[in-house]
């Protein structure tokens, strides 16, 4: 599992421009069972995808597919995790780790 973090390099108006092609790519990772979990960063300097089933090597090559990679909005930082806990809650999504 990994832990995606982005950092905006560009100006707000230029990640707005590019949003709706960015949430369109988030959105075939979602239906691809890649991403799980995602969102902004708060203050709003980037954000956060959350990804499983798929190693560093094919992750590195999925984000640069991202809009805002490819027109040089953002660099991505990746942490990969092994959960070994969690809340009795989350027993429905163990399998995701």
């Amino acid at each position: 599992m990994f832990l995606v973090t982005s950092t905006y390099t560009a100006t707000p108006e230029a990640i707005a421009a590019a949003l709706p092609a960015h949430r369109d790519w988030v959105a075939t990772l979602y239906d691809r069972g890649i991403f799980f979990l995602s969102g902004r960063l708060v203050p709003p300097t980037g954000g956060f995808m959350m990804a499983t089933g798929v190693t560093r090597g094919e992750l590195d090559q999925i984000l640069t597919g991202d809009p805002f990679r490819q027109l040089d909005l953002l660099t991505h930082d990746i942490v990969e995790m092994k959960p070994t806990r969690w809340a009795a809650g989350l027993d429905d999504v163990k399998g995701i780790f």
